[in-house]
């Protein structure tokens, strides 16, 4: 970094996941006062074990980004993985940096991590520098509009906050009332495909690695070869142009039959009609209003059906907008929830897809191979496994914020801990999406060929998704009669004799003995 020819007003904080060039933390700036600083730092991805593709996704777009800010003669300092004396932390090379370049002050735009922003804040006071946060408009809603809705609510349930962003925003609203005159479609968003499969899909569109992100590939290879997953499928977009490719290539070729197979498994079809958009989102590559303009404007013209457009739009300004509610108030102790005391280690073919069970064996192997999957793989198959067998919440957390590209602690973590987990007790989903192996064989194949059967809890051949379904409902019993939506599941449980209760039982047991054996500790 070379000194500065004149005294710097504002060094402005990007981060990551912060690549908005109409971010708040612009407002007002100028090139011949201020300067923007961005630093890569090996911590974020040894934080947790991050996968190589999550990585690259980030920097490249960090450097694609600071390309795009220098094009506008703005000042960046930017900090490379390799560079010499990098100190490996961002709280290191921002320190390092406001010792070089002596800012009068700093500006950042609201984080999506809360350690993060923390370590940030720490750092700027040990400096003795004014550390302005501004609001983040990439969102709909803001931190005090969630706070504000929260008032005098015993219960908080995403339906309602997503109801009230409908009538303030206008979005899918016939005046007062809901398109269609419901609020909800997701009753005909459940179906899976016919025996014979999805049919022909279109291909979703992927983006060849330009001169930049080979750079960061062979960059990543060197400096993390023993991180998950692989590379040779990487085509997600880093730059903003590259994202509105990719959102307009789902609105026009998969949105139409996006809501009706949008829970809908199928081996050797990674993306369905999904919209291969949430890292964009995430990183901030895409604004969320025009993802949901151009769905509704789809909807308008006669493009795409009422029901795939409302469950697109509920993902975003329903689903987004809450989980992003729910961390911020919920931190930092959000971290620790633990309701239903799972205590098992991670399961170690997490990390390598190793496993008898079909269904985890294509949906890890994915993962591994492109850092995604979609939200029904993740909440069903991979998240459903670890609630079944009790897995220490923040372990797979940790798991879910490694090896996925959309990854963000903010979006993630409620997911994970309140969504799958249910390790909240009840905060973000109103019951426990606790399921037998049925429930994978009803929404796709997985379980063709599988030598476990899904109809079966006890024997050689039970599937340990059923075994530790009963298991997970004896376990949890008592707590789970509080639930009135689990009383039609605890009905069946009732049924259940005690020589079976005793068999089920003790075949959980073995489970997660021979399981435990190859933990992650």
């Amino acid at each position: 970094m070379r000194p500065p020819t004149k005294p710097i007003r504002n060094l402005v904080i990007v981060l990551g996941d912060q690549l908005d060039a109409a971010s708040s933390a612009f407002d007002g700036f100028d090139p011949g006062l201020d300067r923007v600083w961005m630093a890569e730092a090996a911590e974020e991805s040894t934080r947790v074990w991050t996968h190589k593709a999550r990585t690259v996704l980030f920097l490249s777009a960090m450097r694609h980004f600071r390309d795009a800010l220098r094009g506008r003669r703005w000042q960046v300092s930017y900090t490379e993985l390799d560079d010499v004396g990098n100190s490996g932390s961002l709280a290191g090379e921002l320190v390092r940096a406001c010792a070089q370049l002596s800012p009068a002050s700093l500006v950042l735009t609201e984080t999506g991590d809360w350690g993060v922003e923390q370590e940030l804040k720490k750092a700027a006071k040990g400096l003795g520098l004014e550390l302005e946060i501004r609001t983040d408009r990439h969102f709909f809603s803001t931190k005090e509009d969630f706070a504000e809705h929260c008032k005098g609510r015993k219960v908080l349930r995403m339906e309602f906050f997503y109801r009230q962003l409908r009538r303030t925003t206008g979005v899918l609203m016939d005046g007062e009332e809901p398109a269609g005159g419901q609020w909800n479609y997701d009753t005909d968003n459940r179906e899976s495909f016919p025996a014979d499969g999805p049919g022909l899909l279109p291909k979703p569109i992927s983006f060849r690695p330009d001169d930049i992100t080979r750079d960061v590939m062979a960059v990543v290879e060197r400096r993390f070869p023993g991180h998950p997953g692989k590379l040779e499928h990487f085509g997600w977009p880093v730059t903003s142009a590259e994202a509105q490719v990719a959102l307009d290539d789902f609105i026009t070729n998969r949105l139409p039959d996006f809501g009706r197979y949008q829970d809908a498994m199928w081996t050797g079809e990674p993306f369905l009609n999904h919209s291969l958009i949430s890292s964009s989102l995430n990183l901030k590559l895409l604004n969320p209003r025009k993802a949901v303009a151009a769905a509704e404007d789809a909807y308008r013209k006669g493009r795409a059906p009422l029901a795939a457009v409302e469950g697109f739009v509920r993902q975003i300004l329903g689903w987004r907008e809450y989980v992003r509610g729910i961390y911020w108030r919920q931190m930092p102790g959000y971290l620790d929830v633990n309701v239903l005391k799972g205590e098992a280690g991670l399961p170690s073919f997490y990390w390598t897809g190793q496993t008898e069970m079909n269904c985890l064996r294509h949906v890890i192997t994915q993962t591994l191979e492109r850092g995604y999957a979609h939200h029904i793989q993740r909440l069903m198959v991979t998240g459903l496994f670890a609630m079944l067998l009790g897995v220490r919440p923040r372990e797979i957390h940790e798991w879910y914020l490694a090896v996925y590209v959309d990854a963000v602690e903010w979006v993630e973590l409620p997911n994970t801990l309140g969504m799958s987990q249910h390790a909240d007790g009840g905060l973000m989903a109103s019951k426990p999406y606790a399921a037998t192996g049925k429930y994978i064989q009803r929404m796709g194949n997985y379980c063709v060929g599988c030598r476990f059967k899904p109809g079966e809890s006890v024997g050689p051949n039970a599937c340990p998704f059923t075994t530790l379904y009963w298991d997970f409902l004896l376990r949890n019993e008592t707590f789970l009669r509080r639930n009135q939506r689990m009383a039609m599941q605890l009905k069946n449980l009732v049924r259940l004799d005690p020589e079976r209760r005793a068999a089920i039982k003790g075949h959980a047991a073995e489970l997660r003995q021979t399981i435990g054996h190859s933990a992650v500790k």
